[in-house]
This record gives C-alpha cells, structure tokens and sequence, in this order.
C-alpha cells in the first residue's frame, strides 16, 4: 500500500501538467474553431441590397442581426469596417425572390416561396488559408393569402444568418 502512496504522487505531478497543457478551450462558430489567442477582432461591413428587387428594412436587420450573432456568441472585439481587424466580413445582399409555389382550385396562387440570397466574403488575417467568398440562401415558403410581412422576411434572415 506504501509503494501505492509512492508511485500515485509523482505519477500524479506528471499527468496532471500534461493533462492541463493539452487542453485548450475554443469556441466552434457553426463548425469553425476561433483561437482567441490570435484572433481578437472582428469588422463587419454593412451589405447593401443588390437585388432587382428590394425590401427596405431588410438590409437594415440583416446587418444588425450579423453583429450581434458575434457580440454574443464570441468574445471578439467588434471594429469598424475601415480599420484592420483580425477577421473581415462584408458582402452584399444579392437575391430577395418571391415565386408562386403552388395554385388553388380558384387559379390563385395558394403558397408563395420567398428566397434570400447574401454574398459574403470572408477575410481571417492571421490564416488567409481560411479566407472565402460564398453565397448563401434561405428560403421560406407562406400561404399567399396572408400579406408578406417583415415577419416571414426576418424569419428567414435567422435561417440565413446561421449558415454564415
């Protein structure tokens, strides 16, 4: 039982350390890990709406909900888009589609498909390794009926902002 004692607390001593070192904690931001050690602040331009056609205030939200997502779920430091951040995000809202998706008995459209699509472009300046442009889209389908609202547009934006 004595060499237990003996062999535990060195063992112990040893372990322990390595154990300590080895572990490291990062936030996985929708698949992608940030190390706060390098990485410490983030700009996000504005995206302006590019599409034929346009809904107002959804440029407005779109960008507001984007910087917030990265207040809150990350510690980075969020600059202005003219300064030199660790991370860039900017891009432009390139798609916002409304289509019939199916018809009544009446010939009236019943469901209406409304489509968003944002390209972004992403710039890690401590790994250019990481850095991408992409489009992205979300889509929600509503019964015709009822008004298109900022409701079903924002609704969509959420879908659309967890991809990013």
């Amino acid at each position: 039982m004595n060499w237990i004692k003996k062999i535990a607390r060195p063992l112990i001593l040893i372990v322990l350390p390595a154990v300590i070192i080895a572990c490291s904690v990062s936030y996985k931001f929708n698949g992608s890990s940030i190390n706060y050690d390098k990485v410490k602040t983030i700009s996000i331009a504005d995206f302006p709406i590019k599409s034929e056609y346009v809904y107002a205030p959804l440029a407005t939200k779109f960008n507001e909900d984007l910087k917030d997502i990265f207040i809150r779920q990350t510690r980075l430091q969020l600059l202005k888009p003219n300064q030199n951040a660790d991370l860039q995000i900017d891009g432009e809202i390139t798609g916002y589609n409304q289509y019939n998706q199916a018809v009544s008995a009446d010939g009236y459209s019943s469901e209406t498909k409304l489509t968003i699509t944002v390209n972004v472009r992403f710039v890690n300046n401590t790994n250019h390794a990481e850095d991408f442009e992409q489009q992205f889209s979300a889509f929600r389908t509503y019964d015709s009926s009822q008004p298109q609202t900022a409701r079903s547009s924002l609704s969509i934006l959420s879908s659309l902002l967890r991809f990013l």
